[in-house]
């Protein structure tokens, strides 16, 4: 028996050790180094560590990099440190993504250049924590004709200060020349988006024939066009989701969508033209939309409108302050249109019921200003309070806190405390671990311990030492594969 667990020893230490060796590295590179070339090296598993100072990019950065599932590629910032990636001139994009797959891009600052980050082709391709700043066209673009991008994760990102036609993201193509779908896109912090030679100038634009993607948690404002602006999904799946977003100076509209779209849980504090504007857009009209638990201020003009429907549109529990404008305005076929549970101020046009007059000062601390300080929590023993229609109660509110069914009327579910969550203000937004589904900050990064016990006190059985060889011979090539190699 010990000489046939032996041999079945041996003959399995023969087969690992003679299988293709473990080549995840991690690897460094300064100021000093060759940026380019330590990118273009990196093969899955691999980790790039990027180190403080100023990276100065002067040819075309256009680099290709494609992890796997199993063994993503990761290119981060050092720990405690922050790498400035700079393009002085607008001659060309800072970087040129040609092809990512299964990658993280993490804590850059990103600054100068054409656009910031251009794109090509991306599937599983995360962006995070990083600043894309002082661009003379678009700060994040993912735009070209006939691709589709998959499971994009664009989070935790400082957008600003954008040239040219100015949007901070430019997601998708027009006429669904390629499309973006199931995405994410959160907790990103977007601002000033208007600069005097700005032509557009959208917060996140989401074209047509993107699908069931999610924008969430954002906090967006001074925009020269929209704050956020989606299309029709083409047919290409499911409606996209705008949910628990903050905005404010949008020049445009606040929010626009043609069609397609569940637009929850979102405050409205200003907008140039109107709050959540439903419109015909490229082959899009207003259907299939769902506009629930929203608060909206507007000075001006109208908190919500929906022109030209030719499908189903849903108005519900909405909190809507139209100072001088309608709170609803609906034209089109609306025989489709279902409007309830919604409160505050201004008229309404083209609706008949679903929309009670309340006041501002049901609101904690609330203005027609346009911008924060704002508190727009539902003051307790205001017609907010338990005031909307049961059938539209969606999960979660604002904060990502349950609703419990309740039927409060606006963006947030009350509670006697008063607000719990993130006070309204620039910056990115606090969102709470576990905030709604999927929501709230993730835990961070962290390695897998490990170990090898031994039964008793004696001498390892056969299949003890088998198990113990795969263990030594994979903690051996782990070890060989976790060198850093410096660039």
């Amino acid at each position: 028996m010990r000489t046939t667990a032996l041999a079945s020893f041996a003959a399995l230490a023969a087969l690992i050790l003679a299988a293709p060796p473990a080549t995840a590295d991690v690897i460094e590179v300064t100021p000093t180094g060759d940026l380019r070339a330590a990118i273009a090296g990196l093969r899955p598993g691999d980790e790039l560590v990027v180190r403080g100072g100023t990276y100065t990019m002067s040819s075309r950065f256009g680099v290709t990099i494609v992890g796997t599932a199993a063994q993503p590629i990761v290119i981060r910032a050092a720990d405690g440190e922050q790498p400035v990636i700079v393009r002085p001139n607008a001659d060309q994009n800072i970087w040129d993504l040609e092809r990512a797959e299964h990658v993280t891009i993490r804590g850059l600052s990103f600054r100068g250049g054409s656009a910031g980050l251009r794109i090509s082709a991306a599937d599983h391709l995360t962006i995070e924590r990083c600043e894309i700043a002082d661009t003379a066209d678009v700060a994040l673009r993912a735009n070209d004709g006939g691709v589709t991008y998959r499971a994009l994760l664009i989070r935790d990102n400082h957008i600003h200060d954008t040239g040219g036609t100015g949007e901070g993201m430019y997601l998708g193509c027009n006429n669904d020349g390629c499309r973006v779908v199931d995405s994410v896109i959160e907790r990103n912090y977007i601002h000033h988006t208007n600069a005097a030679d700005v032509t557009q100038g959208d917060g996140i634009e989401l074209k047509e024939g993107s699908a069931g993607n999610i924008i969430r948690d954002n906090v967006i404002h001074d925009t020269h066009y929209p704050c956020i602006l989606v299309y029709a999904t083409a047919g290409n799946g499911p409606p996209n989701v705008i949910e628990r977003n903050a905005m404010w100076g949008c020049g445009d509209h606040a929010i626009q969508a043609a069609a397609d779209a569940v637009i929850r849980n979102n405050l409205i504090l200003g907008s140039v033209a109107n709050g959540i504007a439903m419109q015909p857009h490229q082959a899009g009209t207003p259907q299939n939309l769902t506009v629930v638990h929203n608060t909206v201020l507007h000075a001006t003009n109208d908190a919500i409108r929906v022109s030209g429907m030719t499908g189903s549109v849903v108005i519900a529990n909405n909190a809507l302050y139209a100072r001088a404008g309608n709170a609803i305005a609906a034209s089109g076929d609306t025989g489709q249109l279902t409007v309830a549970g919604n409160r505050g101020v201004g008229t309404v046009s083209g609706v008949t019921g679903g929309f009670t007059v309340g006041a501002l000062t049901e609101l904690t601390q609330a203005s027609y200003g346009g911008a924060p300080p704002m508190d727009l929590f539902p003051m307790a023993g205001s017609g907010l309070v338990g005031g909307g229609a049961p059938a539209h109660v969606v999960d979660d509110d604002f904060n990502g806190r349950p609703r419990g069914g309740a039927a409060d009327v606006g963006a947030y579910a009350f509670a006697a405390g008063g607000n719990p969550g993130w006070p309204i203000g620039p910056g990115p937004k606090t969102v709470p671990a576990g905030a709604g589904p999927d929501g709230g900050t993730d835990p961070g990064d962290g390695d897998d311990g490990g170990g090898c016990c031994q039964t008793g006190g004696g001498r390892p059985s056969g299949a003890g030492l088998v198990a113990g060889a795969v263990a030594v011979i994979g903690l051996a090539r782990r070890r060989r594969g976790g060198r850093s190699r410096g660039r």
